[in-house]
């Protein structure tokens, strides 16, 4: 065997190829190859997997389980080989053999267990866990279909499913001896103990199997292999069950045994009718009945049985309310099946739990009808119940000075269950992922549970790990990094700041120009060959890719993109700096305002992409089935990060540290994590407008903004508005008018055209700020310079010591 690590990759590759695929290298596909890759990648991760688990049995550490209903993983290809070390390797072998690397990478299909920023953070997350050497795992669900798969037909977005799961996902493992029952519906019995205590069993319940399949995080470069557990619904019933029975009950078994799998069927199944309620619910209890009977049956396994000392070696962590019923579940496992007292689970469970809030939006603070979840799942209700009724109760003698503010506190209100309240009561720690986002949350949001539990609020703003938005996706910038630098900053970020020392040095700033320019290029051919639409890779790139909710704005971007089509109609001869807008959104299937955003984004594309007088200046991208792959082709390209909020809706934001981490200049609001940016960076190195949170907050609470009264005395804002109305940018002219009446008899809920005229100005300067090309490449090193700040390493690290209370593992 040859000690060259390229040769003797390639002769394992060639070796496998014929053991795994029956195939000469030289005759595989590019699918062959990728499975064959992730064979080799498995075989060297397994081991360390195993070794990592029977260090965590044999030193019995404290550990973290973080409970999402999405993990946004991506492709796990690329990323495994990087932390393994392979990554160099396996790229040069496949050049060497004649294969195109990425063609090869791209045969993943992205894990559809995911939509937006909380499930990416999630697995950015787990990365950082691992990598940190910290023993932390993830628990969700493993659902057959993702959101859904975008497409854009005729302007519209179509959506069709995402069945990810065609094609074997070589990274999990099946684990069916380690299933659990989760119980749904059913009755609870009452009985009297002969201490006098209640006891309480759950009968006639329909019954659901939890099936795990694991999925290795693995660390960067320290052999440390961490778990992702998804759960998959599955009868408890044996298909060959169903054929003993007879023919009319064998189909009634068929349409049972589906009702069952749809729990881990679809990723946010429609919720608009009451049945897509019900079993969005289910999916909740689903994931963390399953999670917990888990983590208390590995508990005890170990040489500490007693729970007692449970919080002592265990915390869980609730990644939004979606799991909040976390809380009346282990009260319910620690009281119905260990026979705890009532005050002593109590204890138990609110040292264990800690929530992270994401969000002030009061329509994503989740709340079920009563009704609804006593019927699916009374035992629970029951207990949820006693906590509002002990609760509430505690406030009446505790706090006099909050009696008054029971009914807005209680966790049961309004013939409602509020999961938020639930998830403040029975935690330890309640953490926003932004510092505005948790002042919000402490003095207007959740002030009253504030003043009543002070010690258990906390900051913990959110990250993005630089391994894979730096390291693995342009990988040319992060070698001219490390030339200059050196490579410590890839296990230490902070030290990105040291870059501030080449911030004005000019053959650097040229690379890096250089680098920009390349990525560019390859964003240009791949927009070409998706869209047909040629861009200027000279021209700004100016990205707003997210979900497209009216609180991001991607309406007032394209308010901007219309003005400046209107002005230069109006001044053919005016010097605008060539300027490639591109767009990254999907919209909720029912969300008909979002989905009229991104028609509209289109059928302006369509106008100006077209218009002779125009298209060299302005170009409007919408890159369709927006997802974390096409993020990483994106991010290193932008020249301009929008981050656009209205000020005091967006939590945190991870796209704009992503953006940053890339050397794009942010355009944004006072915002989320955007004023932590601005913090660092300075005002000099980022483009801010608008409203700040305090002057939104006071609209919001005593009125006086009038978007009537802009449409009269503002003409740019009136044009583009009538334009909408006349059906200019439309097939018809009631195309649009959704949205113009929205603007305009909704009262511009979100402040489009209240921000306008500021963004208007910001964007004039920032084209003039690019003109000058050097003092350009200065700021954008300067953000580079400070992302280090934004590495996920540095939050977990925070949640770690100042909430989780565990350490790293030596092995």
């Amino acid at each position: 065997m040859t000690h060259n690590p390229i040769e003797a990759f390639t002769e394992l590759l060639t070796e496998k190829m014929k053991t795994k695929r029956g195939k000469h290298v030289q005759d595989a596909t590019s699918k062959d190859l990728y499975y064959v890759i992730a064979s080799i990648v498995n075989d060297k991760v397994h081991p360390h997997w195993l070794q990592t688990q029977e260090t965590y049995n044999k030193k019995q550490p404290k550990q973290v389980f973080y409970l999402s209903m999405e993990f946004l993983v991506g492709r796990l290809l690329e990323s495994n080989l990087l932390n393994c070390g392979l990554h160099d390797i396996c790229t040069r072998s496949l050049k060497k053999l004649g294969f195109d690397p990425s063609e090869v990478y791209a045969q993943e299909h992205d894990a559809g267990l995911g939509n937006g920023g909380l499930g990416r953070l999630a697995a950015c997350f787990l990365d950082s866990l691992a990598s940190l050497s910290y023993p932390g795992h993830g628990y969700g669900i493993r659902y057959r279909y993702g959101l859904f798969e975008q497409k854009i037909i005729q302007d519209y977005q179509v959506e069709i499913p995402d069945y990810w799961l065609t094609e074997e996902y070589p990274w999990e493992t099946r684990r069916a001896d380690e299933a659990f029952i989760i119980h749904f519906n059913g009755e609870v019995l009452t009985e009297e103990s002969k201490d006098g205590s209640l006891e309480f069993s759950y009968i006639h319940t329909d019954q659901v199997r939890a099936i795990p399949y694991d999925i290795p995080i693995v660390g960067y470069n320290n052999q440390v292999v961490n778990s992702l557990r998804l759960w998959s619904a599955e009868s408890p019933k044996q298909e060959d069950e169903f054929f003993t029975t007879q023919n009319a009950r064998y189909y009634h078994h068929l349409d049972h045994k589906n009702a069952i799998e749809q729990i881990s069927g679809f990723l946010y199944p429609d919720d608009s009718s009451n049945e897509g309620k019900e079993l969005r619910l289910k999916q909740q209890y689903f994931l963390v009945s399953a999670s917990i009977q888990n983590i208390i049956m590995q508990y005890k396994k170990t040489s500490n049985p007693s729970l007692h000392h449970f919080h002592e070696f265990i915390a869980i962590q609730i990644n939004d309310t979606h799991p909040s019923l976390a809380v009346p579940e282990l009260m319910r496992i620690l009281m119905d099946e260990e026979k705890f007292g009532w005050d002593k689970a109590w204890e138990i469970t609110t040292k264990t739990i800690a929530y992270t809030n994401h969000t002030t939006l009061s329509e994503a603070l989740e709340k079920w009808p009563k009704t609804m979840l006593q019927g699916l799942l009374p035992r629970i209700y029951m207990i949820i119940n006693e906590i509002n009724e002990r609760f509430c109760q505690g406030i009446w003698f505790d706090h006099p000075e909050l009696r008054d503010k029971i009914p807005e506190l209680a966790i049961i209100a309004d013939e409602q269950v509020h999961m938020a309240h639930l998830a403040i009561v029975g935690s330890f720690s309640v953490n926003g992922v932004a510092r505005i986002h948790t002042e919000i949350l402490k003095k207007k949001e959740m002030k009253s549970f504030y003043q009543l539990y002070p010690a258990k609020f906390n900051n913990k703003t959110n990250g993005i790990t630089h391994r894979r938005w730096l390291l693995q996706v342009n990988p040319n910038l992060a070698n001219l990094v490390t030339e200059v630098i050196g490579p410590s900053w890839i296990q230490r970020p902070k030290q990105l700041i040291s870059l501030l020392r080449h911030s004005k040095d000019k053959p650097f700033l040229e690379k890096v120009d250089q680098v920009k320019h390349q990525n560019k290029q390859a964003l240009a051919k791949y927009i070409k060959d998706k869209t047909g639409i040629l861009v200027d890779d000279q021209s700004i790139f100016d990205v707003q890719i997210k979900r497209l909710h009216e609180y991001k704005r991607q309406l007032l971007n394209i308010f901007h993109v219309i003005y400046l089509y209107n002005e230069l109609k109006e001044n053919p001869n005016q010097h605008l700096t060539p300027r490639t807008f591109i767009f990254g959104a999907k919209a909720a299937p029912s969300y008909h305002l979002a989905k009229e955003v991104i028609k509209l984004i289109n059928k302006v594309g369509n106008i100006i992409n077209n218009d002779v007088d125009v298209r060299d200046r302005i170009k409007v991208v919408f890159l369709e089935n927006y997802n974390v792959s096409l993020a990483e082709k994106i991010i290193p390209a932008a020249d301009i990060s929008e981050q656009i909020s209205t000020a005091s809706k967006e939590a945190s934001g991870t796209g704009n540290m992503k953006l940053m981490m890339n050397g794009a200049l942010t355009v944004g609001t006072l915002d989320g994590a955007n004023i932590e940016i601005r913090d660092l960076v300075g005002d000099s190195n980022i483009f801010i407008f608008g409203l700040n949170a305090d002057e939104v907050l006071n609209y919001y609470q005593f009125g006086g903004y009038s978007a009537k009264d802009i449409y009269q005395t503002d003409e740019r804002i009136r044009k583009i508005l009538d334009q909408l109305f006349q059906g200019v940018f439309g097939s018809n002219d009631l195309e649009f008018k959704d949205l113009y009446y929205h603007m305009l008899y909704h009262n511009d809920p979100y402040f489009v055209l209240k921000d306008f005229d500021s963004y208007i100005d910001t964007h004039e300067f920032i084209e003039q700020s690019y003109r000058d090309k050097t003092n350009w490449l200065t700021k954008s090193v300067t953000n580079i310079a400070y992302s280090g700040k934004f590495s996920s390493d540095r939050t977990i690290q925070e949640y770690a010591s100042e909430i989780w209370n565990i350490r790293p593992i030596k092995r």
